[in-house]
């Protein structure tokens, strides 16, 4: 019952995804731009960057309940440019996000919101157990065992998740999560959506 539940969790998100990867929303879908993963018009007129680690609970709130209005009335309608960039605070995180950047640019947002969506179960226990649950996300979400084992392995891809890291300390001074930068403004901490839409109001106009 455990798989399915999650099955059903990825089958939402990637549906999701697929909708916003239309043709007709081509411009706005999810994809990779340099080490970045980005969703939302090219051309918006503000960009948010999001410094986020996939252990952090912080985050994962912010995923469940901002992240979903804000892609509705700010990221649909073109307004809003969504970069995320990791920022892992432990190995188990650092290990999430290569395997989330592994899946591809059309699946990155839906193993985030899956990861996310599931962080209170796959990050308990000792570290061999949680990576235990992590292998068993990514399983269920259609990547192989001989995949991931390739993925945790490949250094191109550790490099691009702790070099956005290193990024992040040096041009935004990024050193908890999340961190939000609106425009090139630095926002610590994590907003509520009616905090953020007071700072993207008067952006957007």
């Amino acid at each position: 019952m455990k798989n399915q539940h999650i099955s059903t969790i990825f089958a939402f998100f990637a549906a999701f995804a697929a909708f916003v990867s239309a043709p007709a929303q081509a411009q706005q879908g999810p994809r990779a731009e340099g080490l970045d993963f980005v969703v939302g018009a090219a051309n918006a007129p503000v960009t948010i960057i999001e410094y986020a680690s996939l252990t952090c609970p912080h985050c994962a709130r912010f995923n469940a309940e901002v992240m979903p209005r804000l892609k509705e009335k700010y990221l649909e309608s073109g307004k809003v440019r969504f970069v995320f960039r990791d920022f892992p605070l432990d190995r188990l995180a650092l290990n999430a996000a290569m395997i989330a950047r592994c899946s591809g640019p059309e699946r990155f947002f839906t193993y985030l919101d899956v990861f996310f969506a599931e962080q209170a179960n796959w990050t308990r226990g000792s570290a061999e157990q949680a990576m235990t649950a992590l292998r068993r996300l990514a399983r269920t979400g259609g990547m192989s065992e001989p995949a991931i084992d390739a993925c945790l392995a490949n250094v191109e891809i550790q490099n691009a998740v702790l070099t956005q890291a290193m990024t992040g300390e040096r041009e935004h001074r990024v050193q908890a999560t999340p961190t939000l930068v609106v425009n090139g403004q630095v926002q610590r901490g994590a907003p509520t959506f009616e905090e953020l839409e007071r700072i993207l109001a008067p952006l957007v106009k």
